[in-house]
């Protein structure tokens, strides 16, 4: 493959990512806009925010599976199709039901978008320059992380909250036909579609994650939140026994048996949990504690959700070079620190250049992970599994993400509230020093990766590869992306 595809390749689906990194974030500053538009209620505002995180959790795992069966660049660009029809349906929606139907079929085309764009990148690059792919990718990811507030209340200000979803529709229209002409064609190592996984993964799924997502309003011990969480989590025991017996799985259990997959979607999952958990909440104290405008608290956060930016790239090229378990480890501990400090200094009248600090460290900790823990488990599958490693490690990571928000924000409830500035900085302070302790757990666990030594390599069981095993020189890419909840 040129170097010339492979640069074409990089861009269409860094881009195409970007859209659905971006509007994951950018919805939120313009709920009030949305609200004195189309009369929303309470609930329906928070269901224009869950119902795109719903969709997009629960078909991770289907998305893969369909790119496997008809072919990954096809599927790739129907996801963008589908984004694109559906941000024009946001846009134009009459009312707070139809907004929340598009954003709904928003989160299908981002559930398909992302984890097919990093397995078409890993047929367009050579292993010994793959690092760099993954950090630049990471890096693009990672700007729309950071612009999603900063343009949300740009163009509320400016426009309208619709042009937020017109944003999307002329990038869409452009990327469809460039993704089938220049973007290779591959599928996964099965013909047939396993269909009772399909059924029982999105089952279970969209259990789990609608009961997390309704503990916010209905707390973990009402009749629906923990009838819906026990009947998704036994579809997915009754999916996992599935898998172990069908001859073609949709996910391979024997991948958690090895190490190097096992541990990294266990830090990716800390991460997501520690780090969307806090950043979900700090994103209101500028706005609640602080009195400052969307735009305003957006660009605030900047020195944090901007890092990616910057250091992804640079942690893709080391982890080439020195492997991926010190970059992970650290990039978990500066975390934790960065949000002991927001801990410590948090006050409603507390200077912005005191939170900085804090933003910094926590930004570049969340940059360090990304590409290094892609380039962690390249060992862990073939590379005809990479759709079906990248789907589970996108779906544990989102659960992670949807787990933290939910369970910080109960500990927030608990301690405090909207009442004052006051009020608000008392629920925050314990729900930061929640989101610390498990990113510190997560870097613990980042020590379990292989190290360098052994290339992360290990055969199905566990154990270190032998010199000219098979295993060697395996590379597949599953994607570890800064998607927001």
């Amino acid at each position: 493959m040129t170097r010339k595809h492979s640069t074409w390749t990089l861009a269409i689906v860094s881009v195409a990512l970007f859209m659905v990194t971006l509007d994951n974030l950018v919805v939120t500053n313009a709920l009030v806009s949305i609200r004195e538009d189309l009369g929303a209620s309470l609930e329906q505002l928070e269901w224009t925010v869950n119902a795109y995180t719903l969709s997009y959790a629960v078909f991770l795992l289907t998305a893969a599976a369909l790119g496997d069966r008809f072919g990954r660049r096809r599927v790739f660009a129907v996801g963008i199709a589908l984004f694109t029809l559906s941000s024009a349906a946001a846009a134009l929606a009459p009312s707070t039901g139809a907004l929340i139907a598009a954003r709904a079929m928003q989160g299908l085309g981002g559930a398909v978008i992302t984890p097919l764009s990093l397995t078409l990148l890993s047929d367009a690059f050579a292993a010994e320059k793959r690092g760099l792919a993954l950090g630049i990718w990471s890096g693009v990811s990672g700007l729309g992380v950071a612009l999603g507030p900063v343009v949300g209340g740009a163009v509320v200000d400016g426009f309208s909250w619709h042009w937020i979803f017109w944003l999307n529709v002329p990038v869409g229209i452009a990327l469809v036909p460039a993704a089938r002409a220049i973007l290779a064609e591959s599928r996964g190592p099965h013909a047939n579609l396993d269909l009772p996984g399909v059924v029982l993964a999105s089952g279970g799924l969209l259990g789990v994650v609608y009961g997390i997502v309704r503990s916010q309003a209905l707390g973990w011990t009402s009749t629906t939140v923990a009838g819906s969480i026990a009947v998704g989590a036994l579809l997915l025991i009754a999916f996992a026994v599935h898998e172990t017996r069908t001859k073609n799985p949709m996910l391979p259990m024997r991948f958690f048996r090895n190490r190097a997959f096992a541990a990294t979607n266990g830090v990716s999952l800390a991460m997501y949990f520690g780090s969307f958990g806090s950043i979900f909440l700090l994103a209101q104290f500028f706005q609640v504690a602080q009195g400052y405008s969307p735009l305003e608290a957006g660009i605030r956060t900047l020195p944090w959700t901007a890092m990616p930016i910057f250091v992804a790239p640079v942690a893709g090229i080391l982890s080439d070079r020195i492997g991926s378990r010190p970059l992970m480890a650290a990039g978990l501990a500066l975390q934790a620190a960065g949000l002991t400090w927001i801990a410590t200094v948090l006050g409603p009248t507390t200077a912005y250049a005191l939170f900085v600090p804090g933003f910094v460290l926590t930004g570049s900790g969340m940059a360090m992970v990304f590409a290094p823990a892609a380039n962690a488990i390249l060992a862990s599958v073939r590379p005809d599994q990479a759709g079906q490693a990248s789907g589970a490690t996108n779906t544990i990571r989102e659960i992670g993400g949807v787990l933290g928000v939910a369970v910080l924000a109960t500990v927030f409830t608990s301690n405090g509230g909207f009442i004052s500035p006051q009020t608000y900085v008392d629920g925050l302070v314990p729900a930061v020093w929640v989101g610390a302790a498990v990113l510190a757990v997560g870097a613990l666990v980042a020590l379990l990766v292989p190290g360098r030594q052994l290339d992360g390599l290990e055969d199905d069981h566990g154990d270190p590869a032998p010199v000219g095993s098979p295993l060697v020189g395996r590379v597949p890419v599953v994607v570890v992306d800064c998607l927001a909840p």
